[in-house]
């Protein structure tokens, strides 16, 4: 449809309003939310996280599907296995999907020429728990996009959009849109379904997937912050290239090691980072409780440095009693669908006006506008809506509530049962770590669910701060084989990972690891399995063997990272394959040094009666006996295994 004179001078309009509106989202991003003067650019925050491709949905809810990774934000858009005009990018909360959205409107505004939103005539970027009950697309784009901008209309953005030949549509956060997995036949819906804009690129930000996709969409998933991303970020935002800081910021994480699942959450390890590098002094901590204790004391620490002494009575009381806001917390994450935002006035209402005050100058809340119930035609009407500034700050003040009640209940069942140890991990944790006595009836309920049991040693540690605590139970789970299963529960597999990364800091020897089915894969650090879950397992150095199970083929490149992995964990004296696929010779120089010095038996088995072993001094393959010895070689010898383990690791350390 070809423009009217006057629709081309409102286009142009309506183009520079857009840009305008979202340079002032990309220039506000805040590291800390209690800093409120120190503002940046997304453009030099903003660092890459690990992305993935679905590859194969998820056939039932809980399952994953099958899952491979990107090179960069930017292939989501030119991966041909994306190819699409729906596509959904997934991750959790803090895992970036709303930075990612303010980068690709920064690419826009700025014509960034390898970006996939170079050529995009008009993107339109909408916040979609700001909608309330706006059901048309041009009129929130008019509401939310260009309300400083009189002279274009709903109806000129509608003729507009229709005569574009390239548009971009980013729907952000569909998981807190007011309208989610209604029947409604609302234009966000039918965006979706492709009754509408089917010929628009149209992206989703979402935790979930939400029921109406059609199969034509296409799935990515943000995983986090791993060792590369994290050096990034330390690089990019917080010291520059200054490499002595850089090590100083990562040693603390290191210290801390304990917060490492913690610190994949993108949000999390940015105020981690900000914090380590402010603080020279930056405490050790034992557990997740203790950090965030911590972190709220420094919210509050800023604020009285601020305003000096005159309030710091009020600031204490308020920082130590915040009972209301623990059980608005509590009621907002113990439902079927869970709660995120309230209306201001009833918020402020509860709590009381100096403590709702206190709370938003801190960082702890953070207000936005959604448009009202009661808004007419063109008569848009705004509500303000008040929400946590991330979700394990609603998760720290619910633990506070859940406490109190845990202290004269006798079925947790009942209670419970919205609250899911694997969405709710660190509220369940928290709870632990605020109250022994709350954390026993926890740690009891815990024992008693499907896949709870490692879980509950988690929830000890937090419950006691000391890693001795937990130490025999750490050792019996060790001492046989640990099994990580393809079709184990999410929160199984995290707590599992979690205590061997434990057992190992403490060197508590790991008898056997069994990956089946698990796809692992190693990052570009070398320094961490990644399973098809999407959870990491870093450097084992007392892990003993290692078997890995899946059934399809493995390249030399995939193989050599395995190998180099392997390499590293100290104590490995077996590493064995089942069911791959593997390359009939592996390049010498893909095999470290250290496996040959160790003399580790890399076995492949073929079926119940056939093995190979790797020649390490080759790279060739060899028949072997079950007991992985190759002809002529002397059957393997404890003893002199821990003999030469021994004097490598004491080699090594000189």
């Amino acid at each position: 449809m070809e423009l009217t004179p006057d629709l081309q001078e409102k286009k142009q309009f309506l183009i520079a309003g857009l840009r305008r509106t979202y340079k002032g989202q990309y220039d506000a991003i805040q590291p800390l939310p209690y800093i409120k003067d120190r503002l940046y650019c997304v453009d030099k925050v903003f660092v890459e996280g690990g992305v993935e491709v679905c590859l194969a949905p998820e056939i039932t809810p809980g399952t994953r599907g099958s899952w491979e990774r990107l090179e960069s934000y930017k292939s989501i858009y030119t991966d041909f296995r994306l190819k699409s005009k729906r596509r959904i990018l997934q991750g959790e909360p803090g895992y970036g999907k709303s930075t990612l959205t303010l980068q690709l409107a920064y690419d826009w505004c700025n014509d960034v020429s390898d970006s996939p939103m170079n050529n995009v005539e008009i993107l339109i970027l909408l916040r979609l728990r700001q909608l309330g009950s706006v059901k048309s697309l041009y009129r929130a784009i008019k509401s939310f996009l260009l309300f400083h901008e009189p002279r274009v209309s709903k109806h000129d953005i509608e003729k507009i959009i229709h005569s574009c030949s390239s548009v971009h549509i980013i729907l952000d956060g569909y998981d807190e849109y007011p309208g989610r997995d209604s029947n409604d036949n609302d234009d966000v819906h039918m965006i979706i379904k492709m009754e509408l804009f089917a010929d628009f690129d149209v992206s989703l930000t979402t935790r979930y997937l939400p029921e109406c996709l059609r199969k034509e969409t296409k799935g990515a998933k943000l995983t986090g912050f791993d060792d590369k991303a994290r050096d990034e970020y330390i690089r990019k935002a917080v010291v520059s290239n200054n490499d002595e800081a850089v090590e100083e910021i990562k040693q603390q994480l290191y210290e801390n090691s304990i917060l490492a699942d913690l610190c994949q959450v993108p949000l999390i390890f940015v105020m981690f980072a900000h914090m380590a590098h402010d603080q020279r002094d930056f405490m050790k901590f034992n557990s997740v409780t203790q950090f965030f204790k911590h972190m709220i004391r420094c919210f509050y620490v800023h604020l009285k440095q601020k305003y000096g002494d005159n309030r710091s009575n009020k600031f204490y009381l308020h920082e130590m009693e915040h009972h209301e806001l623990d059980k608005i917390a509590f009621e907002g994450l113990n439902k079927k669908n869970q709660q995120l935002s309230w209306i201001k006035t009833e918020f402020c209402q509860r709590v009381g006006p100096e403590s709702y005050n206190q709370y938003i100058s801190i960082g702890i809340l953070v207000e936005e506008d959604e448009v009202s119930d009661d808004s007419t035609g063109d008569n848009v009407l705004f509500t303000t809506m008040v929400r946590f500034y991330h979700k394990l700050f609603c998760e720290w003040y619910a633990a506070h509530h859940l406490v109190t009640i845990l202290k004269n209940a006798d079925n947790l069942s009942g209670m419970l049962r919205f609250l899911h140890p694997f969405d709710l991990q660190y509220l369940f944790r928290f709870a632990c770590g605020l109250d022994p006595d709350a954390g026993k009836k926890l740690i009891n309920h815990l024992n008693g669910l499907p896949d709870g049991d490692n879980f509950a040693i988690l929830c000890i540690l937090e419950q006691t701060g000391d890693v001795n605590d937990i130490m025999d139970s750490v050792k019996e789970l060790c001492s046989g084989d640990v099994e990580i299963n393809k079709d184990d529960s999410a929160l199984l597999q995290r707590s599992t990972t979690q205590l061997l990364e434990i057992a190992s800091k403490n060197h508590i020897p790991i008898s056997r690891v069994d990956l089946s089915s698990c796809s692992p894969r190693v990052d570009e650090s070398g320094l961490i399995l990644i399973l098809r879950s999407g959870l990491s397992l870093s450097i084992l150095s007392s892990l003993q063997k290692l078997w890995i199970y899946d059934s399809r083929r493995l390249t030399n490149e995939e193989l050599a990272a395995i190998l180099s992995y392997s390499s590293q964990c100290t104590s490995l004296k077996l590493l064995r394959f089942r069911w791959y696929d593997l390359p009939d010779t592996i390049p010498i120089g893909s095999i470290p040094s250290s496996l040959r010095s160790r003399n580790v038996k890399v076995w492949n088995f073929i079926d119940s009666n056939k093995y190979r072993r790797l020649n390490l001094q080759t790279g060739q393959w060899q028949a072997c006996d079950d007991g992985g010895n190759l002809p002529g070689e002397e059957r393997f010898d404890e003893k002199s295994y821990q003999l030469s383990l021994a004097n490598f690791n004491q080699a090594m350390s000189n």
